[in-house]
């Protein structure tokens, strides 16, 4: 990257973050490209017509079936009932007329006739009305022809009176005319079993038609309604996941929401919300190491001095002045050592430390941390109790030394005049576990789970404490997860507290 591309993204960045530091909150960018609700509501509605609309489009087709099967089912009902009832009033009305005539050729007497003739007006109508429910072109020609027959016979029963001879031949006529109706009925009765079962076969057709409805439906409207939960569950975890990560620190990863208008701009409002935290963070930072780097300059020269007073080398000192060189340089001592915290936590905040490994003999080591707190240790009568093993570790050399520090010092804080400290070390097959058990009042449960947040200070606190900056054991974790380890509160037999220091060979 150039000098100008450089130049340009770091205005773009410092005009940024000067929006959050005013107050201001930067207007996000209106997507017109990508279709978005603008509530949650909306979203959910959506879903809910997505999953539903598969169910419905099914359940119409479904029910246009069946209504379809119904009218066919009915239509062949009311046809087989009609030609049915038609045919057998037909085949009737053609026995009636054939014995109106055979009673009139035996009696010789035309009178008789009577009965043929309303036999046939009813024949007549009964013809007129099967040629309004007959479809099939075979059974309506053949019903044209039992119509014709009929017709011819009647026109020669009208002619008797001119041509008697005529009644001889009639009853072989309406002997024909009786096996032509009783064809037509058979035939109509072989139709009707082909209707039902192409009533069966529609209805077996729809049966699967649902079935299939279902196999292909049930799985599709589950995917559906898993895929628009979790549509509807994502800008919802994104919420979540940011407002997580902010309140544990992490404040350079962006907050990004996808989902309705409403959740996006919740979500760039997250956002500023986490570039205005990011700046005080930088301030509180930076505050620290000027504080820090100021303190430490007159505080070197105020340490070096009372440790000459106290060496007696500007010249010899009474017993007075010697006490008050010593208190002196004690404070500065301590004071040093608060100082060191706070830029060991800045250097931690801005993730500048970086592991040196070395290896170091663990037995010697910790003798040398305890010498370190001689004074306090001699002054309170304390007794160390060591156990030990031969054993060497790669670590970073300053940092555990940082570690113990912290850990002894809280130790001795702690212990009450005349008590003990137990250290024991033991040897693990990937590590080394480090046990520091004081004699003192012990953690409050209430501060087990917030003893080792920055700045806090625990609640059983012995007398005459001088308050810290609460940063030692927040210190100590954090080097301690660099190598890989963990320093821990842990719940044992000892009267007071044990942590533990694990670090990995």
């Amino acid at each position: 990257m150039g000098m100008d591309d450089t130049a340009t993204a770091q205005k773009m960045k410092s005009d940024q973050r000067e929006e959050v530091v005013n107050g201001t909150f930067p207007p996000h960018k209106l997507q017109k490209t990508r279709f978005r609700p603008k509530s949650f509501f909306g979203l959910v509605l959506i879903g809910f017509a997505v999953v539903a609309l598969p169910l419905i489009l099914a359940l119409a087709y479904s029910a246009a079936r069946i209504d379809e099967l119904t009218i066919i089912s009915r239509n062949a009902v009311y046809r087989a009932t009609e030609i049915t009832h038609s045919s057998r009033t037909l085949i009737d009305e053609i026995m009636a007329m054939e014995r109106s005539v055979n009673q009139a050729l035996a009696l010789d007497d035309t009178t008789l006739l009577e009965g043929y003739l309303l036999g046939h007006n009813k024949f007549d109508a009964t013809i007129k009305r099967m040629f309004d429910v007959i479809s099939e072109q075979s059974q309506f020609q053949l019903l044209r022809q039992i119509q014709s027959q009929e017709n011819s016979i009647f026109g020669q029963v009208l002619a008797l009176n001119e041509q008697p001879q005529i009644l001889q031949a009639l009853p072989e006529q309406f002997a024909n005319l009786l096996v032509l109706s009783q064809q037509f009925s058979t035939n109509n009765f072989l139709l009707i079993g082909q209707s039902v079962e192409h009533i069966n076969q529609i209805a077996s057709e729809t049966r699967s038609l649902v079935e299939s409805e279902v196999v292909i439906l049930v799985p599709l409207v589950i995917f559906l309604a898993l895929m628009f939960s979790t549509i509807i569950a994502y800008p919802i975890r994104q919420i979540d996941q940011a407002i997580s990560l902010m309140g544990k620190g992490k404040l350079t990863i962006p907050v990004r929401v996808n989902g309705p208008g409403k959740l996006v701009y919740l979500g760039e409002r997250l956002d500023w919300l986490r570039l205005r935290l990011l700046k005080l963070e930088e301030q509180k930072m930076q505050f620290f190491r000027h504080v820090s780097h100021e303190l430490k300059t007159p505080l070197t020269s105020i340490r070096e001095g009372s440790g000459l007073l106290v060496e007696g080398v500007p010249g010899s000192l009474n017993q007075q002045q010697s006490r008050i060189a010593s208190i002196l340089h004690d404070n500065s001592l301590q004071l040093q050592r608060k100082i060191e915290d706070l830029l060991s936590f800045s250097a931690l905040q801005g993730n500048a430390a970086k592991l040196v490994k070395q290896s170091v003999d663990v037995r010697k080591f910790i003798i040398a941390a305890v010498r370190a707190h001689d004074l306090s240790i001699v002054r309170k009568q304390i007794k160390i109790y060591l156990l030990c093993p031969e054993l060497s570790l790669e670590c970073d050399k300053q940092k555990l030394d940082t570690i113990l520090d912290n850990l002894l010092s809280n130790a001795v804080k702690f212990t009450p005049d005349s008590g003990q400290i137990k250290i024991s070390v033991t040897s693990l097959k990937v590590g080394v576990q480090i046990d520091i058990c004081d004699s003192g009042p012990g953690v409050h449960e209430t501060d087990r789970i917030k003893i080792f947040e920055p700045f806090y200070q625990g609640r059983n606190l012995p007398h005459h404490y001088v308050r810290g900056t609460g940063l030692g054991l927040a210190i100590s974790r954090e080097y301690a997860l660099e190598h890989g380890g963990n320093v821990e509160l842990i719940q044992t037999g000892c009267p007071g507290a044990n942590f533990r220091l694990t670090l990995p060979i």
